[in-house]
This record gives structure tokens, C-alpha cells and sequence, in this order.
């Protein structure tokens, strides 16, 4: 019996449980917040990339808002200056600002001739999101410090496609679509040389690996992830704004991914879907209008303090969320052993 239950997988349920529950969600729950869930799908995507980065392959960065913003405000632009709101252009135009964005930002920041340590290359990707931020803060023709608003809905031929329902599966679709070839990503050889190289960088460059390079490559993948979200996120709020490539958008994604817990990339999903609620909820009382930030930064202070694992912790083993190939636990080590005799 303990066998079965140590053998059991706890990830596939969880999964299988969120995606049951996002597919009749709408079947429930009135156009206001199936609205809001549609904001929290396409923040989805945002964390995904920066658990990409982060939680599989070592790499701190404080960029994915540039990478979510260039890509709505381009698709803003195209948009107001042209009249393009097709989804069939807007999609590939987001996902190609955001795979060249990063690309540009990986070729400066992580294919150097010296490899890069964690600090320069997050307080790299922060200087290009601040300096961005403040670019288009003072750009008259970007709207500078009041944004871009999108006058005309997402369509499809001559169909307009309103926030709501249809756009709610529009996003989930891009979110499981995006799910599930990250998902292929890290499950493959490619996954195993991610955690090698979140777990030993240095003796995987002596054997011969080119970790810039496989940096470079997920790197960039992750920005065409946050370049989808950015795209749809402008669309779908009819507006895009310098704060949403900033530096504050960057770290929601972090605090996103430490929340619902990282090694696992349903974690940044659970991450989203529980602050974003606790947000919600809490500025919705008039009780604590005035200070609910400060509530929502103590629920988070503890739970990153007292359960570094996050939410997902609760529920999946760390060894379940890292993989097979991940580090053996020293009980675990034991157990084998007792088994063993």
C-alpha cells in the first residue's frame, strides 16, 4: 500500500482539477467575472515565462513586463494607426515582438563571452524594463504617461469577438496551447539540461554543454509566451499603458511564481488565480480599501517565509514537482534503503 501511494502522482489530478474547472467556469459565472477570470488567463502566461526562466533553468530575470508590454503596445499601435484588429495577425504580430525582444535581450545579456552570474543578468533585465517604462512614459506617440487605448474589438473577418465568453476560450486555448508545449519543453532531454543547469552550471560546462546557449534558447521562448499574453491582455482591457512593461508588472510575475510555488508549472498558474482573487476580494471591502496592499503583503510574507514550497507545496512533493531527475531527498534516500532490505 505504501508503495501505490508513494508511486501515486499527485501533478496530473491537480492539473487535470484546474482545467475541468476553467472549461465550465463559464457555464457558472456571470459575463463580470468571466471578464476577470479571461485577465487572469492572460496573466497566466506571464507567469509561465517567468517560471520558464526561473524555476526550471536558473535564470533571475526582471524583464517578462517588456517582453508582455512591447507586444501590446504594437499590437496597440497597429490598431490606432492602422485599423488592424484581426486575432488571426494580432497573436503571431505578440508572439514575434516578444520572441525578437528577447532574443535582442539575450544575445546582450546572456551570450557574452564570460558567462553571466544570476545578479548581472536580473539587474540587467531590470535596467532594459525600467528604461522602457520610462521611454514610452514620455513618447507623445505612444500616448506617453496615459498609454494607448484600443478603440475596436478583437475580430475575426467582420466578427467582433467582445470580452466575455468567447474571448475567455480564446484565452484559455493560448494558455493551454503555451501549457503544454512548455510543459513538452522541460519533460524532454532539453528539461534535463535545464535542471542540470539550475542545479550545477559549472559541471555542466565541463562537460562540454553550451549552457549560454540553452540559456539564450529558453530565454527566448519565454518572451514569446509573455508577447502572447501581452497582445491578448491589450486587447482584451482595451488599453496598454507604461506600467504594464514596467518594472511592477515584473515582479507580480515573480510574486506570482514564489505564491503558487516554483518548480511546477501549474504553480504560477495556482499563484495568479490566488492573488489576483485575494486582490479582488480585499479592494472590493470598504474596510480595507485604504490598506489592502499591505494585507496582501503579509499573506504573502508568510507564506514565502513558512512555505518556500508555495501553495503547490500542500499538495505536490518537491520531488514530483522537480522530476525524476531532481536531487533525493535525505528521507527519501532512507526510505529506499529500508525497502531495499
Amino acid at each position: 500500500m505504501k508503495d501505490k501511494k508513494a508511486n501515486f502522482k499527485r501533478l496530473p489530478l491537480l492539473e487535470a482539477i484546474i482545467l475541468g474547472f476553467l472549461v465550465v467556469a463559464p457555464l457558472f459565472l456571470s459575463d463580470f467575472y468571466t471578464v476577470i477570470l479571461t485577465r487572469m488567463l492572460i496573466l497566466c502566461l506571464l507567469a509561465i515565462s517567468f517560471e520558464l526562466c526561473w524555476g526550471y533553468s536558473g535564470i533571475m530575470t526582471f524583464g517578462q513586463g517588456l517582453f508582455f508590454g512591447m507586444a501590446g503596445y504594437a499590437v496597440a499601435l497597429l490598431a490606432n494607426k492602422v485599423g488592424f484588429v484581426q486575432i488571426w495577425g494580432v497573436i503571431p504580430i505578440g508572439i514575434f515582438v516578444g520572441t525578437i525582444v528577447s532574443f535582442l535581450l539575450a544575445w546582450l545579456l546572456l551570450l557574452g563571452k564570460k558567462a553571466p552570474e544570476i545578479i548581472f543578468v536580473a539587474l540587467g533585465t531590470l535596467t532594459f524594463s525600467y528604461a522602457a517604462e520610462r521611454l514610452v512614459s514620455g513618447w507623445y506617440y505612444v500616448g506617453g504617461g496615459n498609454g494607448l487605448s484600443i478603440f475596436e474589438f478583437l475580430s475575426f473577418g467582420s466578427y467582433e469577438i467582445e470580452p466575455g465568453v468567447l474571448f475567455y476560450y480564446i484565452a484559455g486555448i493560448a494558455l493551454l496551447v503555451s501549457y503544454l508545449l512548455s510543459r513538452y519543453l522541460v519533460r524532454s532531454q532539453l528539461g534535463l539540461v535545464l535542471a542540470a543547469m539550475r542545479q550545477d552550471e559549472k559541471r555542466l560546462l565541463f562537460l562540454g554543454y553550451r549552457v549560454r546557449g540553452f540559456k539564450a534558447l529558453v530565454f527566448t521562448f519565454a518572451g514569446a509566451v509573455a508577447g502572447l499574453g501581452g497582445a491578448l491582455y491589450a486587447h482584451h482591457e482595451g488599453f496598454i499603458g507604461p506600467n504594464n512593461m514596467g518594472i511592477g508588472i515584473s515582479t507580480m510575475a515573480v510574486l506570482y511564481t514564489l505564491f503558487g510555488g516554483v518548480g511546477s508549472l501549474i504553480g504560477p498558474l495556482i499563484g495568479v488565480f490566488a492573488l489576483e482573487t485575494i486582490s479582488f476580494t480585499l479592494s472590493g471591502v470598504d474596510a480595507f480599501k485604504s490598506f489592502w496592499p499591505v494585507i496582501l503583503g503579509a499573506i504573502l510574507l508568510v507564506v514565502v517565509t513558512f512555505k518556500p514550497d508555495g501553495l503547490t507545496g500542500f499538495i505536490v512533493s518537491r520531488r514530483e514537482r522537480i522530476g525524476t531527475f531532481g536531487r533525493i531527498d535525505k528521507k527519501e534516500k532512507n526510505g529506499r534503503k529500508e525497502t531495499k532490505d
